[in-house]
């Protein structure tokens, strides 16, 4: 296998411009924050979230000044909490008047054999990753549906979902559960215009993560991979742009993998 190297990077071509968007998980330098960055790149007006609130409101700082104030703001939420969940939908909408597209990128990992995993293991990781994306997508069909005039969600899943790997077994449950809800909620909210799809990445890694990943694992991850690299959270950001946008206007209850391996 031959590593391939990074593209250079998208600009942005207005793909969501005037769009109000949600993203949850959006304070440090992974996927969530790639998207912030991305939606805002292409026209969006953009409220982050985090349960993080420090972290969150860094980096809203870090984009109003290269973005502008006026589009970019932030709401701390923790997606365990139905109130907090209902509160950051209803703040895009004061601030903004109304609400365009949801990200759901939300979760939580961990690693333990199932022989050792205890119940608040399992349960803490599906309450964050599956049960959080739960009541974020229901809030937000609700709102979509009442607004009347279409929508998108896009919920981050992953390859685990799909396929078995050692000491994931309640991160894959939870992975597994988000692209089962992506289709259900699909379903239903294709009758009031709203699309759900999903986006499958696999090895998504930032410096930060990086640092704190043993180079033994890192490489053996990364062959596994048919570029021979991981992806750069921007390269999963820019699927989420395509399912939010105007471009992936007849897909809805799709789990679109980001990586090859998907099977």
């Amino acid at each position: 296998m031959t590593d391939v190297e990074t593209p250079a990077y998208v600009p942005g071509h207005g793909l969501l411009k005037e769009r109000t968007a949600v993203v949850t998980a959006a304070a440090g330098a992974g996927i969530g924050g790639a998207t912030a960055r991305r939606f805002l790149e292409e026209g969006a007006r953009v409220l982050i979230s985090d349960a993080h609130a420090r972290r969150l409101k860094e980096h809203q700082a870090a984009l109003a000044g290269e973005f502008g104030a006026d589009r970019v703001d932030a709401l701390p939420c923790d997606v365990t909490d139905e109130t907090q969940v209902q509160a950051l939908l209803d703040e895009a909408v004061r601030l903004h008047g109304r609400l365009d597209v949801v990200v759901n990128n939300a979760g939580l990992g961990g690693t333990a054999d199932l022989v050792d995993m205890t119940d608040e293991q399992w349960s803490k990781v599906l309450d964050v990753t599956l049960n959080g994306t739960f009541r974020c997508t229901r809030a937000a069909l609700r709102l979509l549906k009442q607004q009347g005039a279409g929508g998108v969600i896009v919920n981050n899943a992953s390859v685990v979902g799909w396929r078995a790997q050692a000491g994931q077994a309640h991160y894959a449950a939870a992975k597994a559960g988000v692209m089962a809800l992506t289709r259900c909620a699909a379903i239903e909210a294709a009758a009031y215009g709203v699309r759900v799809n999903a986006v499958s990445p696999s090895l998504a890694m930032h410096p930060h993560l990086v640092k704190v990943t043993s180079p033994e694992l890192l490489e053996e991850l990364t062959a596994r991979e048919a570029f021979g690299r991981y992806a750069e959270p921007w390269e999963v950001a820019n699927v989420i742009v395509f399912l939010a946008s105007g471009y992936s206007s007849y897909m809805t209850g799709e789990v679109v993998a980001v990586s090859s391996q998907h099977a």
